[in-house]
């Protein structure tokens, strides 16, 4: 048995696997189940399979997107569904795992990428949200919140759960009409329009995205509230001011560890004596890791999913109070789906602005990352934090009522 079959077997258990080699053999790996999907694959050369060998994911990333491993029956979330089910998070298989000369690399690497200084950080930013707002309607909702949706129920559009995601997190800010607000992250501006809109505050968001700035602009000139809600292109190193409220959606898994106590430290400095600031951010449901090569080489350079042990780290000590935390399980599984749906549905459109190789990097991102919220160890984190002990009332009470109220469900 060679031995990349060997891998196949410790890697597929339930559900089946059908592999196609290069010199025409085939083989069946795992076994019939009504609950997992009935995969088939074929190899057009002969180093694939070792290279999967190496690092399953990198490897099989790069022989998707380069077309030498195609997908005869299912679709690539199928694929990756199959693999990360058989070996979920909580089982510790470790069959899935790059070897050990590939994880050492992988981790020098990403210490030295992730430390992020503020020029890099630029270009980083640049190099994922800069490639055009055509692509991001195409799969997003139309407010482009390009972050985790709150699901009330899982059948809900994604329209009305990334809706209610606003809601979630603005009754955890304790708003009231003329504060002011800085949006650390904006994206493209929904949710500083949203907080305005719903609480007559005044919003300022930072961004590093030459083309959300453009569009985030646009938008509240076109909603005739530039007055009070603004945006700049600033890091947020390099923010001045005092503010009431800090939220921050989607931006702290590009800050990287090294810059954890800065970005703590800057926004306790920003904030008022009663200021609350809320940080939503995709994080592990373990401990420390680091960026898997495929996300680091193609989607997000610089990127790195936080432990909670690790975010911890950055705040102790710095005299804030974390007054509460939540931790959101498969919302994002459910939100990416979504996108991974709509991006198939609209694949002409982004072969026709890009390219086949394109599509295929970005369907095996968003596939690879919905099966590591359903089935690996990735959960997303709301974080409230509170320079001082009577800024917030006393019990969560406040906050479900309010999300009702403005949500319009009370």
């Amino acid at each position: 048995m060679a031995i990349i079959d060997r891998f196949f077997v410790r890697a597929f258990k339930r559900g089946t696997l059908q592999v196609t080699y290069a010199d025409g053999s085939v083989r069946t790996f795992g076994a019939p189940d009504p609950e997992f999907p009935d995969i088939a694959i074929r190899f057009a050369d002969r180093a694939t399979p070792g290279r999967i060998l190496r690092d399953p994911s990198l490897g099989l990333a790069e022989a998707f997107i380069e077309g030498r491993a195609t997908i005869e029956r299912g679709d690539i979330m199928g694929l990756l569904a199959l693999a990360t089910a058989n070996n979920r998070w909580e089982a510790a298989t470790g069959a899935l795992d790059p070897n050990a000369a590939a994880r050492t690399v992988t981790w020098i690497r990403r210490k030295i990428d992730q430390y992020n200084r503020t020029r890099v950080s630029r270009q980083n930013v640049k190099h994922h949200y800069d490639i055009g707002n055509a692509l991001y309607d195409l799969f997003l909702d139309a407010d482009r919140q390009y972050s985790c949706a709150y699901f009330l129920d899982p059948g809900e559009s994604l329209e009305q759960a990334q809706l209610d995601k606003k809601a979630h997190i603005a009754a955890k800010l304790a708003l009231t009409p003329g504060m002011r607000v800085l949006d650390i992250g904006c994206g493209w501006g929904g949710m500083a329009l949203y907080l305005h809109q719903t609480y007559g505050v005044d919003v300022l968001g930072i961004t590093l995205s030459d083309e959300q700035i453009k569009t985030a602009n646009q938008r509240a000139a076109d909603a005739g509230v530039a007055d009070h809600v603004k945006f700049a292109l600033t890091d947020y190193r390099e923010q001045t001011g005092s503010f009431d409220r800090i939220v921050s959606v989607g931006m702290f898994e590009h800050v990287g560890p090294p810059q954890y106590r800065t970005f703590f430290k800057k926004c306790r400095d920003l904030l008022t004596e009663d200021g609350v600031m809320l940080v939503h951010t995709i994080g592990r449901a373990g401990g420390p890791g680091v960026t898997d090569e495929f996300t680091a080489r193609y989607i997000f350079p610089g990127g790195y999913i936080p432990a909670l042990s690790e975010i911890a780290k950055g705040y102790e000590g710095l005299r804030y109070y974390m007054t509460d935390c939540e931790v959101l399980r498969l919302h994002y599984a459910y939100t990416l789906q979504t996108w991974y749906d709509r991006a198939v549905a609209n694949k002409d459109k982004i072969v026709a602005m890009y390219d086949e190789t394109f599509f295929r990097m970005w369907t095996f991102y968003l596939a690879g990352s919905c099966v590591s919220f359903r089935y690996g160890g990735m959960v997303n984190y709301q974080l409230q934090f509170a320079r001082n002990r009577h800024a917030l009332p006393i019990t969560r009470d406040y906050m479900l009522a309010e999300e009702r109220r403005i949500a319009g469900k009370a």
